[in-house]
C-alpha cells in the first residue's frame, strides 16, 4: 500500500495493494491496523454506495456539527472528485483539490473531518463508495454551491447532472461563521 498526502492538510491519496490474475483482482479496501499506521485513526461507522450516470454531479457536502471524515473511491466507472478545506481559520480555507477516481487506478481519498466533498460522474454507470467516520445527520447536512466562483473549481462538465437540493445550496461566504467547523484557537 501507498500514501501520500494531498495538497490540503490531512487529505491522503491511497494506493492500495491490488492483485490480479487470469480469474480477476483482490483488493484490501479497509484494515484497520495498516491505515492506522498511515495516520487514519478514526473509527468508520458508516459505509454507503451511490450509482450515477455520466455528468451527474453530486455535492459539495458537509455536515457541521457531526461533521463526517470518508475514506472514497469507486467499484465501477470514474469520478473527478473534490474537497474543499471550509474550516474557518485554516490557512488553506476555501481551497480546492482534485482527483480522478477510476475503477482501473483503484485509488481511495481520505478526506477528513472539516472538508465538503463532491464529485462529478465522468464514465458510464459509475458505483461510489464512501466510508465515514460519522453518522448521517440530516439535521447538520449542509453544502457549498458546486459553481461558487470564490472556490473557482475546474469541474470536467460545464451544464453537470444535479439534483434539486444540490442546484440551491449557497456559496461559501453566505454560510454563517457558526454554520462552518474551524480549527486553530476556536477548535469545536
Amino acid at each position: 500500500m501507498k500514501i501520500k498526502e494531498g495538497r490540503l492538510p490531512g487529505v491522503l491519496i491511497i494506493e492500495p495493494d491490488f492483485f490480479a490474475d487470469q480469474r480477476g483482482y483482490f483488493m484490501e479496501t479497509w484494515n484497520s491496523k495498516k491505515y492506522t499506521e498511515f495516520g487514519i485513526r478514526e473509527e468508520f461507522v458508516q459505509d454507503n454506495i451511490s450509482f450515477s450516470t455520466m455528468g451527474v454531479l453530486r455535492g459539495l457536502h458537509f455536515q457541521h456539527p457531526h461533521g463526517q471524515g470518508k475514506l472514497v473511491y469507486v467499484l465501477t466507472g470514474e469520478v473527478f472528485d473534490v474537497v474543499v478545506d471550509i474550516r474557518r481559520y485554516s490557512p488553506t480555507f476555501g481551497m480546492w483539490e482534485g482527483f480522478h477516481l477510476t475503477a482501473e487506478n483503484k485509488l481511495q481519498v481520505y478526506i477528513p473531518e472539516g472538508f465538503a466533498h463532491g464529485f462529478c460522474v465522468t464514465g458510464k454507470d459509475t458505483h461510489f463508495v464512501y466510508k465515514c467516520t460519522e453518522y448521517y445527520n440530516p439535521a447538520t447536512e449542509s453544502g457549498i454551491l458546486w459553481s461558487d466562483p470564490s472556490i473557482n473549481i475546474s469541474w470536467p462538465f460545464e451544464n453537470p447532472i444535479l439534483s434539486d437540493k444540490d442546484s440551491k445550496l449557497p456559496l461559501l461566504g453566505e454560510i454563517q461563521p457558526d454554520g462552518l467547523p474551524s480549527i486553530g484557537v476556536n477548535d469545536e
